[in-house]
Parts: structure tokens; sequence; C-alpha cells
């Protein structure tokens, strides 16, 4: 079906809003316009849908949240007997229309007469995966877009572990949705109807408290420290439960006012984005007029955590996932006694293997998943199912990081705190996080990061992407470019090439449009298309004796990477 057959198709259906069709007519004569809301419908991925806020089939809006929640009823009811009695939990963060959108996905499990627990203002996305198992429900459903700017929102989906679904499971669920081929299949009861029938049910502080304990439970330290902390939450959710954890554990914590009410437009950012200096202005304006030791910034939803550092220079600065990994893998293990090979560090193939060589210092196992922390829930779960291994902390290097085991998913609370605490040891060592960054490179070598992000909009943007896939898969012209080369991990065809023996061996995880080219000094390049945008991602990691040494391989490696594509 062409794209101008789909648009008239929806200006001319009666189930859709006399408003959102005003909102077509607007664009009648911009062809590119109406190309791009309907020439495919927005993908439910491995995780669920993320797309532009409007009207259309390539859209986010109330029409295929209700088409996909009645996908994901269709599927619970045809899997889980008792789907009826567990119900499915939702919450939502500060977007435009997420509480719109929330509503309606309960109103449409109401309607197969599933019951949901709807938190009744924002709340975090840990604290969701929370909620699934501390109610015990089938699954679980946040509308967020994470940290992408104002124009987006999403919809993700949790099973009934609290982790992220399965690609089993969210096989199942696209599928259930291909065949919701009609409006009148959706099943949808009002909200009074809802409630009187008990199917909608409102959940707040009851749960907030549990969740904050188990938080305060993986404290770790003396947290008697005067270190000074300033806090962003950036117009997301973050701000209860990450000032309740501090306040409790008694530190000086100092809010960015201006960031601190929720606002789906983040009108202070550009984008609302910790892994970015730009998102941190304000609170660096906080940061010097108290001299603050640590400034910490979550995203909108608040699954991951920006750290900002005074360095050497007295100038505050960001430092990379990876970084801030490194050092909680350091204080973990340094904080337990006892560790054997049964306690296990994970970590995402594009992740710095800095993290993997303390832990191996330590004598900890390390587990490396794909990209996504949602193979970190699942790998969690099989230690919990098979009683083979003790999870200690997860994390990637993208500014997710979760201790402990309540929660299934990166959570931003879990990792402010142990990042206060961690800040709270090195200064009563008069040392700051930027000193034990610096210590651990002296100690293990000097491991450092970039990650650069191609964005490719459009038809023609998803054809560029293809192409630039089958150029990094090229093995003659990665080893013309790279002399150096000693494997090449190709996640799609799950295979490690060695170069020199032409040998291969198998990579024993799920297949993924993943190329890896690992270097003979152990520095790398990971390119992928994101799962959840159209960008191709590359990750470079340089390894080197010196700062200065590490310095050069990374010029090299970002050089060589605009000869391969």
């Amino acid at each position: 079906m062409n794209y101008i057959k789909r648009y008239n198709e929806w200006l001319n259906s009666s189930y859709i809003d006399e408003m959102d069709k005003k909102e077509l007519i607007d664009i009648k004569d911009d062809y590119k316009e109406i190309e791009d809301r309907f020439y495919k419908d927005l993908e439910f991925g491995t995780g669920g849908l993320r797309g532009v806020i409007g009207t259309g089939t390539n859209r986010i809006n109330i029409y295929n949240i209700r088409k996909t929640t009645q996908g994901l009823a269709d599927y619970l009811i045809s899997s889980d007997k008792d789907s009826f009695k567990k119900g499915v939990v939702i919450a939502y963060d500060s977007r435009h229309f997420s509480d719109v959108f929330a509503k309606e996905a309960s109103l449409v499990l109401a309607g197969n007469g599933i019951k949901t627990y709807l938190f009744e203002s924002l709340r975090t996305t840990p604290e969701l995966s929370f909620a699934v198992r501390h109610l015990n429900c089938s699954a679980g459903i946040v509308v967020t877009a994470s940290h992408n700017p104002s124009k987006y929102n999403g919809y993700k989906v949790y099973g009934f572990d609290g982790g992220q679904v399965t690609l089993e499971f969210a096989k199942g669920i696209m599928e259930s949705i291909t065949k919701v081929d009609d409006w009148d299949r959706i099943k949808r009861l009002d909200e009074y109807e809802a409630s009187e029938k008990n199917l909608l049910n409102i959940i707040g502080k009851e749960v907030d408290e549990v969740y904050i304990e188990n938080v305060l439970s993986l404290s770790k330290g003396d947290n008697t420290s005067d270190v000074k902390v300033v806090y962003t939450p950036l117009h997301g959710t973050g701000l209860m439960p990450i000032k309740s954890c501090l306040d409790k554990l008694g530190y000086d914590i100092h809010l960015v006012e201006s960031q601190t009410t929720p606002d789906g437009d983040f009108p202070t950012v550009k984008s609302p984005n910790p892994e970015e200096h730009n998102a941190f202005i304000e609170a660096i304006k906080v940061a010097k007029s108290i001299n603050a030791d640590i400034i910490l910034g979550t995203d909108p939803d608040c699954d991951r955590v920006g750290v900002v550092v005074k360095n050497y220079e007295e100038e505050y600065q960001v430092l990379t996932g990876n970084q801030v990994g490194a050092l909680l893998v350091k204080y973990v293990l340094s904080s337990k006694e006892n560790i054997t090979d049964r306690d296990v560090v994970i970590k995402t193939i594009v992740t710095s293997d800095l993290g993997a060589i303390i832990a191996d210092s330590y004598g900890a196992s390390v587990f490396n998943t794909l990209t996504g922390f949602k193979f970190i829930g699942e790998k969690i779960k099989e230690f919990e199912d098979d009683n083979s291994y003790n999870f200690l902390l997860g994390y990637e290097e993208s500014y997710g990081y979760l201790a402990g085991t309540f929660v299934r998913d990166k959570d931003a609370v879990i990792a402010s705190m142990l990042i206060v605490e961690m800040a709270a040891h090195y200064k009563k060592l008069n040392k700051t996080l930027f000193d034990g960054i610096n210590d651990i490179y002296e100690e293990y070598g000097y491991y450092l990061d970039s990650l650069e992000s191609f964005v490719f909009n459009g038809i023609e943007g998803q054809r560029k992407m293809k192409n630039t896939m089958k150029d990094a898969r090229d093995i003659d012209k990665l080893i013309e470019i790279y002399p150096n080369i000693k494997y090449i991990e190709d996640y799609k065809k799950q295979e490690r090439y060695f170069v020199n023996s032409h040998e291969t061996e198998q990579i024993s995880l799920p297949k993924s449009d993943v190329v890896k080219i690992v270097l003979s000094d152990e520095s790398w390049i990971a390119i992928r298309p994101s799962g959840t945008e159209p960008k191709i991602k590359i990750y470079y990691s340089s390894v080197g004796k010196s700062k200065n040494e590490a310095m050069d391989i990374m010029t090299r490696l970002k050089l060589s990477i605009k000869e391969l594509l």
C-alpha cells in the first residue's frame, strides 16, 4: 500500500479524532512529510516503540499505542493463563502525552479483562521494573523515549521478571500486533467502567517506599563525609527518588532549581541527555557557586546518570560512562570480602574492557552481552534460575549501571547513591573521582573511549545505513586499512574471524547487526545501527601505556573510520 493511500485512509476513517485529522489536512500539500508519516508502520522493535509524536502510521500517537497494547494483550492471554489475575503495571515520564499514552494503554488492557496498576503520576523506569516484580505482574509498560529530544516518545515493555522483554517475548508481541489489522479489533473500556470493574488501579507511595528501602539496602559506606552534591533531573522523573535516598543518607545535596520541574519541552537544555556536556551547563553554574565536589544528572526516565567532577585544572569535566563504570567496579569489588569466580560483573560488547580487567584482578568473573541492558537483565535471571553466579554489578558505556537484583534494568537511583558514596570515600582520602580514574589508569593502563553517531533520515537514509553496514563487513577492505587486525567479530554471523590463522570460532550470543574490529594492541572499533533511532553508532576504544599513547591511537582510529565508511 502506498503512503498516499494510507494517508487518505486515516483522513477518512471515523476512528481518527477530528483534531488529528486537522493535523493531517494541514500537511496535504507537503508530500515529503506525508511520505515520512505513512511510508511504514512504526515498528515494535526488540523492546518496544519509539518515534516522533504525531498523527500517522510512522508516528507515536494514541492509535499506535492502542494497537500495540491490543497486540500485547492478545499475546499475554494466549501465552499466560494467569495474566488476568497478575495484571500489568504502567509508568510514564514527563514527556508530551506520556500520561495520555499510559492511560490509553491501561484502558485497552482493561478492555481485554487484564487488571492494570497505573502510577498516579510520573515515575522512573527502574521503579517500573521493580514494581513488576513487587506486584507479581505478568508484564510492565513504561511510556518514555529516554534521553531523546522532546519531539520523541516511546513505549517499552517489560516481562514478569522485571527485565525488558526477551527476544522471544518481543517476537510474540510483534506477531500479535500484525494481526490487529482493523481498528475494530481493539477492545477498550472508558475510565469509569475500568475503575468500577477493578481493572484500573492507581498506585503510588506504597510502591515508592518499598523501592527506596531496597535502594538504601545497597548502601556500602560510611556516609559521614561532607561531600557537596549538585543534582539535576533535567526536567524528568528522578527528583523524588534520588533526593529521598540522598537525604536519608545525610548528604549535602543542592538542586538545579531551573531543571527540577517536569517539562516535556526540556526548556533549559538542547537535549536531556546526561552523556552530553551541554546538559550540565546550568548544573555547573550551581556547582561553581558552592564549590561542589560532584554533579549528577539523570535523563527523563531516570535510568541513566551522568557524572561531572573537577579535573586537575579545577574545571568541571563530564566523565564518560566507561570511566564511571570502571570506578564503580573497583568501588563495589573493593567493598566486598571473599570474592570468588562465582561473583560476576556484566558489561556489553561495546563497553570498554577496563572494568573487565579490574574485575579479573579481584578474582571476579566477567560476562559480555549484546548492546542493551535487556541482555544484562536476562543474564541476572539466568544466574538466578540455575544458582550459578552471584551478580554484583552490570553496566554499559551509555551511562547505565545496576547493582542488586530487585531491579532488572539500568537504575540511575541506585547508581547515583553508589556514585555519591564513592565520591565520599575518595574525599576522605583527600582525592576526587578524577584522581580515582587516573589511579586506575596508572594501575591498569590507559583505556580511552569515544562514540560517534551518524544520522540517516527517511527512506534514503535507511538504504545508506544498510550499505554502510555492508561495507563494514568487507574483510579485504578491513585488512587493507588495519594491517594490525587481531580478529573481526561479526555478531550477525555469530562468528569471530582470526586474520593471521584464517580460523573462525562461534560467538555464543544472539544474532545482532554489529561488527567489531579488534587490533593487536587490544584497541578496537565497533560499528552498529541503533535499535531505536535512524543512526549508525561507532564506538572506539584505545589502549596505551600512557595517556599520550592512547590519545595517538584514538586519533588514528577515528581517521581510519573515514577511509572505511
